[in-house]
């Protein structure tokens, strides 16, 4: 098994190329990588979601992660999902440990408690009594978090940008030549991050991808001090991309003056119709049946105002690999993303600058895709592909296989049969 990094560049996309390839190292990687230029996100197009889907070849619905947030109305801030015990799929990281590869994981969304040998996951501190710390090391690998804290924790701000992502590649670069594993998984959210607080086009988000190029090269180079250069397939991909926006849609706003929702002492207390965000999308779930009519007659008169670009039954969600339990699912229209608070007006003034969670098909809403080593066919093209189609060519690239999948082995970009 030769080694394998998967780099996760979270929000760069296709439209995100003419800069990135003329950077040093983006631009000599991509000229001899096997490329996808444009791959279509899952439905909702979220970090979780989208990363469960890279690693195990599934449709949201299908791996079970159907968004960032888990559904529970009576926390004012929600868990997310966090662990691995949520994902009802075989991931590309199980493969490789049965195969007695061994297996890093990097601020990988959805990993806490996964197994992975060396884990640093992606988990935050949501009750009072928490702290990074311990929420970290019960999710973790925690010798190993440790040890990366203690070498390295005076470069991270909390999760600030580009403190949060440099602690990542310190570790990282410290990760592949302390313990060399077969398999490592890194997410870095620089340019997600700018974006939501400037824009998609923003001065800020150009300098992050700059940042990140920076970062590449260091890994490179990293490499060839090991001597790892001609055998290790280097992975860089997107997970979705993102829309600015200026406008917020809250949904539970209209179901408490309706009565469907019912607060007390400053939470929800009971619930008959309730909205869950995925940012640019949102969930309606509905208990009682008889309220489908007028929920939906809410939506429309929405939709024609603007606020809504596209309504969907449970049924037309499923069929996207969306959570099909929900009574429908509402596309936020043009510029317009929704949150989950019941206070204040239904419409607001955005608080971020761009955001994602759009349907995958929304015009220049693709991401990428790029694979070099010697699993790798150099120069190959697939002109379009799903995120679905990346576990199974990843897993067949690490010679190991997910079993059923809802994408499919792209053999044209790889030189092996």
């Amino acid at each position: 098994m030769n080694p394998m990094i998967v780099i996760s560049l979270d929000a760069v996309g296709t439209r995100d190329l003419p800069l990135l390839k003329s950077l040093p190292n983006f631009g000599r990687f991509w000229k001899e990588a096997a490329v996808c230029e444009q791959v279509k996100s899952v439905y909702p197009s979220l970090t979780y979601p989208a990363h469960t889907s890279i690693v195990t070849g599934r449709v949201p619905s299908g791996h079970g992660i159907v968004n960032n947030l888990r559904i529970q109305p009576e926390r004012e801030r929600p868990d997310w999902f966090w662990q691995r015990r949520f994902v009802k799929a075989a991931t590309i990281y199980d493969q490789v440990k049965k195969q007695g590869g061994k297996t890093a994981a990097l601020l990988w969304p959805v990993t806490g408690r996964s197994g992975i040998r060396w884990n640093l996951p992606e988990v935050l501190p949501n009750r009072f009594w928490q702290n990074q710390i311990m929420v970290s090391f019960l999710n973790g690998s925690p010798l190993y978090e440790l040890d990366l804290e203690r070498r390295f924790g005076c470069l991270r701000n909390g999760v600030k940008q580009p403190e949060l992502d440099d602690f990542v590649q310190a570790s990282l670069l410290y990760t592949l030549e302390r313990h060399r594993p077969d398999l490592t998984l890194v997410h870095f959210t620089d340019v997600d991050t700018n974006r939501h607080l400037y824009g998609v086009n923003s001065r800020e988000a150009e300098e992050a991808m700059r940042r990140h190029d920076r970062r590449l090269g260091e890994i490179f180079s990293c490499l060839d001090r090991m001597g790892w250069s001609k055998k290790t397939n280097v992975v860089i991909l997107g997970d979705h991309y993102q829309m600015d926006v200026d406008r917020s849609l809250g949904l539970n706003g209209y179901f408490l003056r309706r009565r469907w929702i019912r607060v007390k002492n400053g939470r929800i207390s009971s619930w008959q119709v309730l909205a869950r965000e995925c940012d640019g999308s949102c969930y309606i779930y509905i208990k009682d049946q008889s309220l489908n009519k007028p929920v939906r007659e809410l939506l429309e008169s929405l939709r024609r105002r603007g606020l809504i670009r596209q309504i969907y039954t449970g049924r037309e969600a499923a069929a996207m690999g969306a959570d099909g339990s929900c009574a429908f699912m509402a596309e936020g229209g043009f510029g317009v993303y929704f949150r989950d608070d019941w206070k204040g007006p239904g419409i607001r003034k955005s608080t971020q600058k761009a955001t994602h969670g759009y349907h995958p098909d929304r015009e220049g809403y693709t991401t990428i895709f790029g694979g070099r080593g010697p699993a790798f066919a150099a120069g190959a093209v697939e002109q379009t592909m799903c995120l679905t189609d990346e576990g199974p060519t990843l897993a067949a690239a690490l010679g190991v296989s997910l079993g059923r999948t809802d994408g499919k082995v792209r053999k044209n970009l790889l030189s092996i049969s």
